[in-house]
This record gives C-alpha cells, sequence and structure tokens, in this order.
C-alpha cells in the first residue's frame, strides 16, 4: 500500500515558514531601532593615544647615551675636574659659580637679573623699583639650591619649596602626585650615567606637568644638581654659564643630549676659566695688599673673591667693617688697579676684580 504523505508534516514545515517570514517583517517594522553596528560610520574623532611607558622612554635616551658614550665621556672627565678644584678650592668659589649660573639662568628663564641687582638681593634684600620680586626671589631660591642643601632626589617637593595647598579639592592633580611619577622614571632610570639621566629629567619635566611660571629655572637647577650626584666639590653642574643653547627643547633624546654635553662643556670650560681668574687674583692681590694691616683689607680681599660685584654697602655687611674703613680700602685697591668701578655713577657703585 502506497504510503501517504504526512499532512502534520507539511503543516509543520509552513508554519515555521510563515512565522520566519512574520518576524523579518516584524522587525523591518522597527524603524527607530539602530542599525547593526558594522554598518555605522565612524564619524568620532581620535581619542587620545596612550603614553608610552617608562620602560620605553628610558630606552630612548639609553640608546642616545650608546650614541654619544666618547662625548659623555670627555664631558664627564670634565666635570670631573672642576669637582676636584671646588674640592680643594676656597668655599667661597662654589658661591661665586653660583651667583653667575643662577644669574644666566634667569635670562634663558625670561627673568633677566643682572649680576649686579641679584648682588644686592642675595648679601642686603636690596632691590629696585623696576626689579620684579617674584623674579629675584626665583633666582635667589636658585642660588641656595646651587650652593648646598639636599639634593632633588630626597624630597622634590622641599627641594622646590613646593606643596600642595591644604584645601587643595579633591579631584584636582595633586602636585605631590606629579613629583611622585617624575621620581619614579628617574628612579627606574638609575642605570643611566647621571648626566644623561640629568638631561632625561629636564626634558620629562614639563611632561610631568611639573611645569608652573619658572619651571624652565627649577627644572636646569634641579637637573644641574642631579648632573652632579657623584661630586664632591662641585654641588651642581654648569648648564648656563657658556650659553643656553644646551637647555634648547626640540628633537629626539639623540638629538637633546648631543646639545646637552655640548653646553655643560662650554659652561664647565667658562668656570674653570673663571676659576683660574680669581686665583690669579687673589695671588695678585695679597703681594700687594701686604704692605697693608688690619682684618679690613683681608676680610675685603676674601668678599671680592666669592662676589662677582661688590658695592660698599655690601662689603660693610660682609666684613663687619665701618663704612668708612670700607670705602678707604677700596679706594686704595681700585688705585691700585686691583678692582674697577662698573657702574660708572656717583650712588650705588659697584666694583669688581680686575682679569
Amino acid at each position: 500500500m502506497k504510503p501517504q504523505a504526512s499532512a502534520l508534516t507539511d503543516d509543520f514545515d509552513d508554519s515555521l515558514i510563515t512565522i520566519e517570514e512574520d518576524e523579518e517583517a516584524h522587525e523591518d517594522d522597527l524603524w527607530f531601532l539602530p542599525g547593526p553596528l558594522e554598518e555605522e560610520p565612524d564619524d568620532l574623532p581620535p581619542g587620545p593615544r596612550a603614553e608610552p611607558p617608562d620602560t620605553a622612554v628610558i630606552e630612548d635616551w639609553a640608546k642616545a647615551e650608546g650614541a654619544h658614550a666618547a662625548r659623555l665621556a670627555k664631558v664627564a672627565g670634565r666635570l670631573g675636574a672642576l669637582d676636584d678644584r671646588l674640592l680643594r678650592g676656597p668655599e667661597g668659589w662654589r658661591h661665586r659659580l653660583a651667583l653667575i649660573e643662577a644669574a644666566d639662568l634667569s635670562w634663558f628663564a625670561g627673568d633677566r637679573v643682572s649680576s649686579d641687582r641679584l648682588a644686592l638681593w642675595i648679601s642686603m634684600r636690596l632691590s629696585g623699583a623696576q626689579d620684579d620680586p617674584n623674579a629675584l626671589a626665583r633666582v635667589g631660591w636658585a642660588v641656595r639650591r646651587l650652593t648646598g642643601g639636599p639634593g632633588p632626589m630626597a624630597d622634590l617637593a622641599a627641594f622646590l619649596d613646593r606643596r600642595d595647598p591644604e584645601n587643595i579639592e579633591d579631584s584636582a592633580e595633586r602636585f605631590e602626585d606629579r613629583a611622585g611619577g617624575w621620581l619614579d622614571v628617574m628612579i627606574t632610570a638609575a642605570d643611566l650615567h647621571p648626566i644623561t639621566r640629568a638631561c632625561m629629567g629636564f626634558h620629562l619635566w614639563s611632561l610631568a606637568g611639573l611645569g608652573q611660571h619658572g619651571d624652565q629655572m627649577e627644572a636646569a637647577v634641579t637637573a644641574s644638581r642631579i648632573a652632579a650626584c657623584d661630586g664632591s666639590g662641585a654641588i651642581f653642574a654648569p648648564l648656563a654659564m657658556g650659553g643656553a643653547g644646551g637647555l634648547r627643547v626640540s628633537g629626539l633624546p639623540t638629538e637633546r643630549l648631543a646639545r646637552w654635553l655640548d653646553g655643560m662643556n662650554s659652561a664647565s670650560l667658562t668656570a674653570m676659566r673663571t676659576l683660574d681668574d680669581i686665583e690669579a687674583w687673589t695671588c695678585r692681590a695679597e703681594n700687594v695688599m701686604a704692605q697693608l694691616s688690619g682684618r679690613t683689607p683681608v676680610a675685603l680681599r676674601r668678599t671680592l673673591s666669592q662676589w662677582p660685584l661688590v658695592s660698599a654697602p655690601m662689603a660693610e655687611a660682609m666684613t663687619g667693617a665701618s663704612r668708612a674703613a670700607v670705602q678707604r680700602n677700596l679706594a686704595w685697591m681700585e688705585a691700585s688697579g686691583l678692582i674697577r668701578e662698573v657702574t660708572g655713577q656717583g650712588r650705588y657703585r659697584m666694583w669688581k676684580a680686575t682679569d
């Protein structure tokens, strides 16, 4: 007997087709739903790129250090010679170099504090109506940090004299966090030479969010202390005495380190020539002034070796001598060719040691 087709099976298949067709038709009616994700055009602007990891940044500077190994060794030797010279010399030499470096850095940072204004501010806190008190305070801070005290790696916030306010908002970015991030990178780069590490830290300063008005001064002073961290005589590495070309911010790490090394080499040579000149002047002054008696000539000679420029009120405050004794000895030294007056004025006159 011929089997009959199952009517139930046929009806079941038809019902499936009907249901699927109904669902497709029903979905077509849902015009308010968004289309498939892959069909939407990508009109959104590109988001921020992920920052490279700290290790990648350090690797770039390690490659730059390897590329300039010979030049780095030369500059390190030059800095070592300066360190030995200052270790054997009088304390006043460090102070003199710090004043010169701070004044030159102020011109690089845009404050443009001259040596005579800086000398008056540091020694007696005197300033003129045309002087910017904030600029003088920044340069005064630089002199203090270039002449002594704990380095930046011990406590960066204390080194910079910057703290978060007590009433800071919870949503605000804290200075301690930014400083901690910068210090973490510097500690991770401990295998780099201090000179290379100082250069890297200087160029990462703004990227770490440490920049504010005067940040170039802070970054340079911090880097100069790090570069000389292995020394015993030189508290800082000169960066601006021979010109601030090494502090220019542009190019890849290899280019930046090359400029940094050239700038440090020039600045170190300038510092050594400064010490040569003041040592020769001190010997000459001792011979010429041997005929003078009393403590004022000796104190004046020491003051003039420590300060690039000296005024009569400054000399009076530094030596503890009377105004009359100071002016009498300054006049005698000027007549003997040991010092010369540089302002050309009748009042507020300043003298410097002759070359």
